[in-house]
């Protein structure tokens, strides 16, 4: 069954429009879902809302926005209030400029879609911004309102179609400087910086993500077919520790150099120690 697409509208780079649609690009719809059931009739439960101080339950039509200026002193916002900060849709993904991929730091991403042509006449138009961003080397940036917001999207070429992908604000966005303000400076180099660098190009490869599997995900799947197949369930093995070691000892045990053994250290030391004598 062909995917249904999230969203449908224009791309627009100056005069030049086409109909589009995005489609979700990575998804959690396939992981194991759990309910939350009562134990002793095996139904699920409901979750209601009560009144923090009363503990009466407040119904849906009751319920409002609160935004919280002081201890328990709240604003509240009426439904059509809410509603009409909405901004308005034009459902027109207008490109403002054209920079270098590599410029937009990873950290601003958010989620990806893939962005096709919605209709066989805006094909060659499509083909023609996708073709044009290809031989440029550049992504777009541009604006919509998806999902209620208006969000800023960077589109890329990509096969024969684009990745538009949703970017965080600014405001999102966490300093480096303040998670990275404690770590001292350091100036690695010699054998620690060669050794290094010899175990990197040894383990040197290329992005598969077929390799890299949803273990817990996988766990879940095992320990629910077991329960329907009423098999038991294997303990759990408690997780190794690991010694604390030398880090240079480390980083020669990882590039394949044995540390030499204390007997052969002292078998060299023993015809020194005679002949000084």
């Amino acid at each position: 069954m062909a995917p249904r697409a999230n969203w449908k509208g224009y791309l627009k780079v100056a005069e030049l429009t086409c109909p589009v649609a995005l489609y979700t690009a990575a998804s959690t719809s396939e992981r194991i879902a759990f309910h939350t059931l009562n134990r002793e009739t095996g139904h699920r439960v409901q979750r209601q809302f009560v009144d923090s101080d009363t503990g009466k339950l407040v119904e849906r039509e009751d319920q409002v926005k609160g935004y919280e200026i002081g201890n328990n002193d709240y604003i509240v916002l009426e439904p059509e209030e809410v509603a009409a900060a909405v901004p308005e849709s034009d459902k027109t993904l207008a490109v403002e400029a054209f920079v270098p991929y590599d410029e937009v730091d990873d950290i601003y991403f958010d989620k990806p879609y893939y962005l096709t042509p919605s209709d066989k006449h805006g094909q060659e138009a499509f083909a023609l911004i996708r073709e044009g961003l290809r031989a440029k080397k550049v992504a777009a940036l541009a604006q919509t309102v998806l999902f209620r917001r208006v969000r800023t999207v960077l589109i890329c070429a990509e096969d024969a179609g684009m990745i538009a992908t949703t970017l965080n604000f600014d405001y999102a966005v966490r300093s480096a400087k303040d998670a990275f303000s404690s770590i001292p400076d350091m100036k690695i180099k010699g054998e620690m910086l060669d050794l290094a660098k010899h175990i990197i190009e040894t383990k040197y490869g290329s992005f598969d993500p077929s390799e890299y599997k949803d273990r817990y995900e996988a766990a879940l799947a095992e320990l629910v077919k077991a329960k329907l197949e009423g098999k038991p369930i294997p303990a759990r093995k408690p997780a190794k520790t690991e010694k604390v070691v030398d880090l240079m000892q480390a980083l020669r045990e990882s590039a394949g150099m044995k540390k030499k053994p204390a007997a052969a250290k002292k078998a060299k030391a023993e015809p020194a120690r005679r002949k000084a004598s």
